[in-house]
């Protein structure tokens, strides 16, 4: 017997088009170049996410040595005395101390200021 194929083909292009939806020219319009256009999407989003993580990291660094730098005290002096005194805080905690607990972030500094 013979099995046509129109309907489950027709879903699947329906179901690129979806994801191509906003694409520009005929990327969300054929087959062939929706097809390419979806992969490489992906690809970009897959190293978009890698970069995602390396910019707040940066972000984080930047705003904790803006504000350790304003008490009079180096980045990296901070990060090495933050470890010398056993304080276990990562850089996105320290930051969201600076912008959501200010007083917080402040008790670190001046407990990590004591040591030598």
């Amino acid at each position: 017997m013979r099995v046509k194929r129109g309907v489950p083909s027709h879903a699947k292009h329906k179901k690129l088009f979806g994801a191509n939806k906003g694409y520009r020219m005929t990327k969300h319009r054929l087959v062939r170049v929706a097809r390419q256009a979806y992969l490489h999407a992906g690809e970009h989003a897959f190293a978009g996410r890698k970069l995602k993580k390396r910019s707040f990291r940066q972000m984080w660094i930047s705003r904790i040595s803006e504000n350790v730098k304003q008490n009079g005290l180096p980045y990296s002096a901070f990060v090495s005395k933050l470890k010398a005194s056993n304080i276990e805080v990562d850089r996105k905690i320290l930051a969201n101390l600076i912008t959501d607990h200010p007083d917080a972030f402040a008790a670190i500094l001046e407990k990590v200021k004591t040591v030598n």
